[in-house]
């Protein structure tokens, strides 16, 4: 099997010839993504290429300046520099009302920093919110070499938020806890008009170009211990399905992105119909083993997962070694499962430790995951 076909039938949950093995946000065919400029991931990078099964993580560019909209609003943007940090300072100007975002990058890491929040109350919401929508237009005129780079190696993976996600990053977590559990109608109606937005920008996303798989995220904002599993029926599992309803009516995939404690929602995320979930943690990051998570989804979902990143940066080779035949000994049978790390590595240079545990981890899985 290629690849490409292997991948395809996991997410069916169908006979493949060997598990496949994904690297996860480390995309081996993206020429332009930061892991295959920087030389201390040159190594790791060519045994990707070489051995591995490509999830080509990658979004198309559009005019959304905020909150869902391509409508400009009345909004600043400040730049500073000090040392090897950037910080961004957003400030919106709406319904009489100042809000502020804050955001820092650092140059050895590849990950933004939200230090300062757009709201601090359900009125800075509600002001938010009230920025006119008009509807996003999708640029994928760089399609077309993500997929000649991908080809029969892999497939396309495109991010998608759900409305959990756009209202949670709205506050800090304190905050946006407090408000979900103590204002519950208000954050309702939030949700409604963020998905009603994303609906329609989905569509005419979809309508352009249609990609292999979806991953969707934000349901984590919403598993226990922040949230109870009957909010998380209430807030995430109607929008997933209608999300996930959507992109099935285009012939291609959906895969739910959840961190955490998710054994408690698992018939929640199941009746979404969605086609897969990662990272699904073992205990005890997780609450539901391995074993115990593909014997509740066999056949219905399939797993990508689950080697935790810190295990890759911090163990010895051994233990990689032997957490990967525990990853294969609890799913490999019956298929549906794609071996893969929780996360990636964000920092420059990566570290050799790092490296060689990567490569430790897909020489077993190869070897390993043979049916």
């Amino acid at each position: 099997m290629t690849s490409r076909e292997r991948l395809l039938a996991a997410l069916e949950c169908k006979k493949t010839d060997r598990v496949p093995i994904s690297t996860y946000e480390l995309c081996g065919y993206n020429s332009i993504s930061f892991e295959n400029i920087q030389p201390s991931y040159a190594k790791l990078m060519q045994a990707i290429r070489e051995k591995t099964d490509a999830v080509t993580m990658w979004n198309p560019t559009s005019d959304e300046v905020i909150a869902q909209t391509a409508a400009v609003p009345d909004m600043t943007v400040k730049e500073k520099r000090e040392g090897k940090v950037t910080t961004y300072t957003k400030t919106l100007r709406i319904g009489g009302r100042e809000l502020t975002q804050v955001m820092k990058v650092e140059d050895d890491i590849i990950t933004v920093w939200q230090v300062k929040h757009w709201c601090d109350s359900l009125e800075d919401v509600d002001a938010f919110l009230s920025l006119p929508y008009e509807p996003v237009t999708y640029d994928f005129s760089d399609y077309a070499r993500i997929s000649s780079e991908t080809g029969e190696h892999g497939i396309i993976m495109l991010t998608l938020a759900d409305p959990m996600c756009v209202a949670a990053e709205l506050m800090s977590f304190g905050d946006y806890t407090v408000w979900a559990l103590t204002e519950q109608e208000h954050f309702q109606k939030t949700l409604d008009k963020i998905h009603a937005r994303n609906m329609q920008n989905y569509k005419r996303m979809l309508d352009t170009q249609a990609v292999d798989l979806y991953r969707i995220v934000g349901p984590e904002y919403c598993t226990p211990p922040y949230l109870p599993p009957y909010l998380f029926e209430r807030y995430v599992e109607p929008y997933v399905k209608d999300i996930t309803d959507l992109i099935h009516g285009y012939g291609k995939k959906v895969r739910i992105h959840s961190h955490g404690k998710v054994g408690s929602v698992l018939p929640s995320m199941l009746r979404t119909g969605a086609d897969a979930i990662d990272p699904m943690e073992d205990i005890p990051d997780g609450d539901i083993s391995l074993r115990d998570a593909k014997r509740l989804l066999q056949g219905k979902m399939c797993i990508f997962g689950n080697i935790e990143l810190k295990m890759l940066e911090h163990a010895t080779a051994r233990q990689v070694c032997d957490y990967v035949d525990y990853c294969m000994d609890s799913a490999k049978d019956g298929y549906g499962f794609v071996i893969m790390p929780t996360a990636s590595p964000i920092n420059i240079p990566l570290s050799e430790k790092t490296r060689d545990n990567y490569l430790a981890f897909i020489e077993r899985a190869a070897e390993k995951g043979v049916y």
